[in-house]
C-alpha cells in the first residue's frame, strides 16, 4: 500500500486498516466489547442515556472530553464544580472510615484493659503494655471501674 498524497511513503505490513459500517455494526446487535462501545459512541454520542451505559474507560474519556469541548463557560464551571464536590465527598467518607476504625480500636483497647482490671492479676503497667494504652488510662479505667462497684 502506498499513501495517496505521499506515493514515496509505502505502508508496511505492521499497518492493520479496520473499516467499520456503522449502520452495519449498530444492527448486528454486537456483544459488549470495545468494538461496540466505539460503535456506540460514534451513533449515539449526543445521546446521555444511552452514552451512560458505556464501560469502556476509552470511550467514557472520549466522551468526556467532548462535554468539556462543547460545554459553555457556565457548563465547564458546574462540572468543575460537580466534580470537585464527588472528590471531596469521596475524601470525607474515607476520612469518616478511618476514624470510624480508629475510634473502634480505641474502644477495643480499653475493652481489653477494662477485662484485665476486673482479673486483677495483672499490675497497671502490664495492662496498659498488653491493651497499648498509658498507665495514666490504666489507672482512670481501674477508678471507673472502682467507682462503679461502690
Amino acid at each position: 500500500m502506498r499513501d495517496e498524497i505521499q506515493p514515496a511513503v509505502s505502508l508496511g505490513n505492521i499497518l492493520q486498516m479496520n473499516l467499520v459500517e456503522l449502520n452495519k455494526a449498530d444492527r448486528l446487535g454486537l456483544a459488549p466489547s470495545p468494538l461496540s462501545a466505539w460503535v456506540t459512541f460514534f451513533k449515539h454520542w449526543q445521546e446521555e442515556l444511552t452514552m451512560a451505559n458505556i464501560e469502556h474507560e476509552p470511550v467514557k474519556d472520549a466522551m468526556s472530553r467532548i462535554k468539556e469541548l462543547s460545554a459553555d463557560e457556565e457548563a465547564r464551571r458546574l462540572a468543575f464544580v460537580r466534580e470537585r464536590a464527588l472528590r471531596d465527598e469521596v475524601s470525607f467518607i474515607n476520612e469518616a472510615k478511618r476514624e470510624g476504625r480508629e475510634e473502634g480500636r480505641e474502644e477495643g483497647r480499653e475493652e481489653v484493659a477494662l477485662n484485665l482490671i476486673q482479673m486483677n492479676l495483672l499490675s497497671d503497667a502490664q495492662i496498659a503494655r498488653v491493651a497499648k494504652l498509658s498507665e495514666a488510662e490504666v489507672r482512670a479505667l481501674r477508678g471507673e471501674v472502682s467507682g462503679d462497684q461502690r
